[in-house]
């Protein structure tokens, strides 16, 4: 998080190195042309003074904007063309509609790109909350049901209790 009082600071010391303020802002682009132009001819540095309010809020709020996609189940990427990493929940859904309402641990880990665990431990929560069932197949594989994805004449091979 930026700070306004470090902001300030670092817009005092910009008279002796320009834009060190923008630096510290993440602003590298208009950081270089105030360094070169010695801050926009010291109006641009003049400017900035009343303005670094709004700039610390504008670099908090992308700051946290990142911070938020990052940590989230969205994968933040700047490069065009890139798609979002979809959430654990509708990979579950995509495999057990591909697999006629069935779903395993390791096959939601292969089509999501994450850890086991991480799948297992969603889909026993999906199963408390009452969206999908915990079955036994005559192998003895544990297998997610989903009946609102299953196919009405699919045949499972289901252990019965």
């Amino acid at each position: 998080m930026y700070t306004l009082d470090k902001t300030y600071l670092m817009w005092a010391l910009s008279f002796f190195f320009p834009g060190l303020h923008r630096f510290y802002l993440g602003k590298i682009g208009s950081g270089l042309l105030y360094l070169f132009t010695g801050g926009m001819f010291f109006f641009g540095t003049i400017v900035d003074f009343f303005k670094l309010p709004q700039m610390v809020r504008e670099a908090n709020l992308k700051y946290e904007y990142r911070k938020a996609l990052n940590s989230g189940a969205v994968n933040f990427s700047p490069r065009r063309g890139v798609k979002p990493k979809e959430t654990i929940e509708k990979v579950i859904l995509k495999t057990a509609k591909k697999n006629m309402g069935l779903a395993t641990p390791s096959q939601v880990a292969l089509e999501g790109d994450i850890p086991i665990q991480e799948a297992k431990d969603y889909l026993e929560k999906l199963v408390t909350k009452g969206f999908a069932e915990m079955k036994v197949r005559k192998s003895g594989t544990i297998v997610y049901y989903f009946p609102d994805l299953a196919e009405p004449a699919a045949d499972h091979d289901f252990e019965d209790f």
